[in-house]
């Protein structure tokens, strides 16, 4: 083996090694606290505006942002859905599960 192979080697196990740390994210601009609570950016603005959901914070002069954890524990404290889910979903083109019985 060569040095430059050996080098190569090294570098490429550098870039495919997974980060030791993951920082979480402290703020989320309004598209992704959008995202994060898996609702649109309009159904957001129309929330905070009748003053459900959480306000954004002032990150600096020109900045806002919500903080992660004021819509983590808003999301967790929304009820639960009393809604039942399509017809259409759920099992895919397996449809639903069906009871094997046997005779024996």
């Amino acid at each position: 083996m060569t040095a430059a192979s050996t080098t190569s080697s090294m570098d490429r196990a550098k870039k495919e090694r997974a980060p030791i740390v993951r920082i979480r994210p402290l703020y989320l601009a309004r598209p992704d606290a959008a995202a994060f609570l898996a609702i649109s950016e309009s159904t957001l603005d129309a929330l905070v505006a009748r003053g459900e959901a959480p306000k954004p914070r002032k990150v600096s002069a020109g900045r806002t942002a919500w903080l992660v954890e004021d819509l983590e524990i808003w999301g967790r404290e929304r009820p639960v859905s009393d809604l039942l889910p399509p017809n259409n979903c759920g099992y895919g083109r397996a449809g639903a599960p069906t009871a094997n019985v046997r005779n024996a």
